[in-house]
C-alpha cells in the first residue's frame, strides 16, 4: 500500500508539471512589436512637449511627426499579426489534460505488464543475505537422493555379455580395494549404466586413495555422479566437491556448468551469467553442458539484467575429445582377468567401429579405434580400418599423420 501512495503522489507531482508546462504555452505573450508601438507613442508625445517649449520648431516637428507616425503605424500593423499568431499556439486545455492522462496511464499499464505489484522490497544486500542462507540451507545427499529431483535418465540396455562383465569387474575390486584403476573403471560404468549412487560411491574412493594427487576432473566427475544419483538436485557434499574441482581446475566445464546452475538455484543469476556466458564462449557445440546452457541461459541473462544479451554463434565440433576406449580405459581394466579385460575392452572398440561406419567421426577417433585394435592383437582388422581411413581423410595431411601415427603403434603402418 505504501508503494501505491508514493507512486500516486509522483505521478500527481508529474502531472502538475507536465500539465503546467503545456498550459503556459497556451498563454500570448507580449510580442516585440508592441514595444515598438509603445515607443512610437512616446515620442510623438515628446515631439508635441518640445513644440510647445519653444525647443523645436513647428516646420521640423511637422516632418519628425510624419516619419514616427509612419513607424507607428507599421509597428501597430506587425503587433496586430503577431498577435494573430500566438492566439493559435499551444495545445490548449483539453489536449493538455489528454496528454498528461495519457504518460500516466501508459506508466501505470506498463509496469501491471512487467512489475510486480505488491511484491516485497528486495535491496542487494538482502537478497545476497538470501542466497547465502540457501547456499548453507542445501540438503545434505542423502537428503537429496531421498527426495530426487526430476531429471530421467534413460541408461543403455546392457547386453547380458557386458552384464556379466560388470559383474566380474565389480568382484575383482571388492577383492582388491585398493585397486585405483580398477575403481575409476568401476566408476565411469556404473555411471554409464545409469547406477549412479555406486559410481559415486566407487568414485568417492578414488578420491579417498589418489588423495592430494587427485585432479579437478576427479572431483568434477565425483560431483557429476552425486548430482544424477539425487535426479539433478545440488547437496552440500556435491557443491563442496565443485568448489574443490574448480580450486583445481578452473577451467572444468563440467564443474563451471554445475556451479552456474547452483548460483541460479540459489538466486544468484547474476554469478550464473557469468560462468555460464564464459563457458558457453569457450566450449565446442559437441561438449556435453553446451545445450544445456543454450536451454537455460536467456532466461538466467534476463534475470541477471543482461536484457541486451545475445547467445554467441554455435561454433563447430571439437576434434579433441572423442568416444571409446582411452589408454587410460584400457590401462584400468587391469582390475579384471586377461580373458574378461580382453573381452571389455573389444566391447567398447566394437561400439566405436559401429558408430564410426555409421556415422564417421574425427581423425582422433579413428587413429584411436586403430590403436585399440592393436592392443587386442587383431592386426588385419587394424590395417583393414587405417587403409579405408587413408580413403576418409584423403588430402588432409595433419589427420594422415595422426592416422600413420596410430598404425605404427599397432604395428601396421605401410
Amino acid at each position: 500500500m505504501f508503494f501505491w501512495v508514493i507512486s500516486a503522489i509522483l505521478s500527481l507531482v508529474v502531472a502538475a508539471l507536465l500539465g503546467r508546462s503545456l498550459l503556459s504555452r497556451d498563454r500570448i505573450e507580449p510580442p516585440a512589436e508592441a514595444l515598438d508601438v509603445a515607443l512610437y507613442r512616446d515620442q510623438l508625445a515628446e515631439i508635441d512637449r518640445d513644440v510647445a517649449r519653444g525647443t523645436l520648431p513647428e516646420d521640423e516637428a511637422v516632418r519628425t511627426r510624419t516619419e514616427v507616425s509612419r513607424r507607428l503605424l507599421a509597428a501597430d500593423a506587425a503587433t496586430r499579426a503577431a498577435g494573430a499568431r500566438g492566439t493559435a499556439k499551444g495545445p490548449g486545455r483539453v489536449a493538455a489534460g489528454l496528454v498528461t492522462l495519457l504518460v500516466i496511464g501508459g506508466a501505470f499499464a506498463l509496469y501491471l505488464r512487467i512489475g510486480q505489484p505488491g511484491y516485497p522490497d528486495l535491496p542487494r544486500s538482502e537478497r545476497i543475505s538470501h542466497a547465502q542462507d540457501l547456499l548453507q540451507g542445501l540438503p545434505t545427499q542423502a537428503e537429496a537422493e531421498a527426495n530426487p529431483g526430476e531429471m530421467i535418465f534413460s541408461p543403455p540396455e546392457a547386453s547380458a555379455e557386458f552384464a556379466e562383465l560388470m559383474q566380474k569387474l565389480r568382484s575383482a575390486v571388492e577383492e582388491r580395494p585398493e585397486d585405483i584403476r580398477g575403481l575409476r573403471l568401476l566408476a565411469r560404468n556404473e555411471a554409464a549404466l545409469g547406477n549412479f549412487t555406486e559410481a559415486a560411491r566407487a568414485q568417492a574412493r578414488v578420491l579417498e586413495l589418489a588423495g592430494g594427487a587427485a585432479s579437478g576432473q576427479d572431483h568434477a566427475d565425483y560431483a557429476d555422479m552425486l548430482i544424477l544419483a539425487a535426479g539433478g538436485r545440488i547437496s552440500a557434499e556435491a557443491a563442496q566437491t565443485l568448489q574443490v574441482a574448480l580450486h583445481k581446475d578452473p577451467r572444468n566445464g563440467i564443474a563451471t556448468y554445475y556451479s552456474g546452475l547452483l548460483m541460479a538455484r540459489t538466486g544468484r543469476p547474476d554469478i550464473a551469467f557469468r560462468l555460464w556466458d564464459g563457458l558457453l564462449r569457450s566450449s565446442p557445440e559437441d561438449a556435453p553442458w553446451t545445450p544445456l546452457i543454450r536451454a537455460q541461459i536467456d532466461q538466467v541473462a534476463d534475470l541477471a539484467g543482461e536484457t541486451s544479451y545475445s547467445q554467441p554463434p554455435i561454433a563447430p565440433p571439437a576434434s579433441t575429445t572423442a568416444p571409446g576406449p582411452s589408454a587410460e580405459d584400457i590401462e584400468a581394466a587391469g582390475a579384471l582377468s586377461d580373458e574378461d579385460r580382453q573381452q571389455m575392452i573389444r566391447g567398447m572398440v566394437d561400439g566405436l567401429a559401429d558408430r564410426l561406419a555409421r556415422e564417421g567421426g574425427t581423425a582422433e577417433e579413428w587413429a584411436r579405434l586403430i590403436a585399440a585394435l592393436g592392443v587386442l592383437g587383431e592386426s588385419d582388422r587394424a590395417g583393414a580400418i587405417y587403409v579405408e581411413s587413408q580413403q576418409v581423410f584423403a588430402g588432409d595431411a595433419a589427420a594422415l599423420g595422426l592416422l600413420a601415427s596410430a598404425a605404427e603403434q599397432a604395428g601396421v603402418s605401410q
